[in-house]
């Protein structure tokens, strides 16, 4: 596809041309019929259907409704608006450096009501120390070497961030594995400070915690990759090479029935308050 280099965008918008010609085959219709019904030239067609062009709303509108789906036409549209943005690479979005990265999620932070967040392999950001914060990004810019080494600026922005648990028209509903409590990131002594944090801010009245025990029954749903919702609308999943963004609205609701099945593993209260405890114990 011409103007973009991304080959995860590019699957993107072959996946929304292939699944127009599905919708079309289905209908039992040509290119030809398709493209009478929606008042354009029969080549038009053939470049959606390629990938070559990329069809805007109006024409994937025109195109399900010629096919007798529109019902299909919102979450296609919704793709196709996703699909530039639906994968970024952590090199492109650290190159200005890190505490731009922090930045540019702020306006969505402040934006969303109700946050679902599960972790099977780290504290998440809005509960995490400023000690904790310093040794993830530390070990980002290690081994991600950037030109920009701003990691104090960096954790200062996540730092000030935080500061959405504390309002009152947010909520935070947190789930992590109990593993994520003993990983040594930055060492015992910012993991206890980071765990005593994490016990405290359980008393914060937005955030929910539960914490997925060692002997859960795994039968619901394996552990996933580290994802947030935010408001139900919108799902950003953290992957070694990027992260991805997910606004289709069936694979969102994919995420928060995750979610659920994660939720119902959980232990929370003074269940998950004894397991940090445990933890602790263990440092010492």
């Amino acid at each position: 596809m011409v103007g973009t280099s991304s080959s995860s965008v590019l699957h993107a918008r072959q996946q929304i041309a292939v699944r127009l010609r599905e919708i079309r085959l289905d209908a039992g219709l040509s290119l030809r019929a398709v493209a009478d019904a929606a008042g354009w030239h029969e080549s038009k067609s053939s470049r959606i259907e390629g990938a070559r062009t990329r069809p805007s709303d109006s024409d994937i509108q025109a195109w399900c409704r010629a096919c007798g789906v529109e019902r299909h036409a919102a979450d296609l549209i919704a793709a196709s608006h996703a699909a530039d943005s639906t994968w970024t690479q952590w090199r492109r979005l650290e190159r200005p450096g890190l505490r731009r990265a922090q930045e540019s999620v702020i306006p969505l932070w402040e934006a969303t009501r109700k946050f679902h967040i599960y972790s099977p392999c780290l504290i998440p950001s809005p509960l995490q120390s400023e000690p904790y914060i310093r040794a993830l990004l530390k070990a980002v810019r290690d081994r991600r070497p950037n030109p920009v080494d701003d990691i104090e600026d960096a954790v200062a922005v996540r730092v000030a961030r935080q500061r959405v648990i504390y309002e009152p028209d947010h909520e935070f509903e947190v789930l992590v594995e109990e593993n994520v409590l003993r990983h040594r990131i930055g060492g015992n002594g910012v993991l206890r400070e980071q765990l005593e944090h994490l016990r405290a801010t359980m008393a914060v009245p937005s955030v929910r915690l539960g914490i997925i025990p060692f002997t859960a029954d795994r039968s619901l749903l394996r552990p996933v990759e580290m994802f947030f919702m935010f408001d139900e609308t919108e799902v950003q999943a953290e992957l070694v090479s990027g992260w991805l963004r997910v606004t289709q609205p069936t694979e969102v609701d994919m995420y928060a029935e995750a979610f659920m099945r994660l939720s119902q593993m959980a232990v929370s209260g003074s269940t998950a308050r004894a397991l940090i405890t445990r933890a602790l114990s263990e440092l010492a």
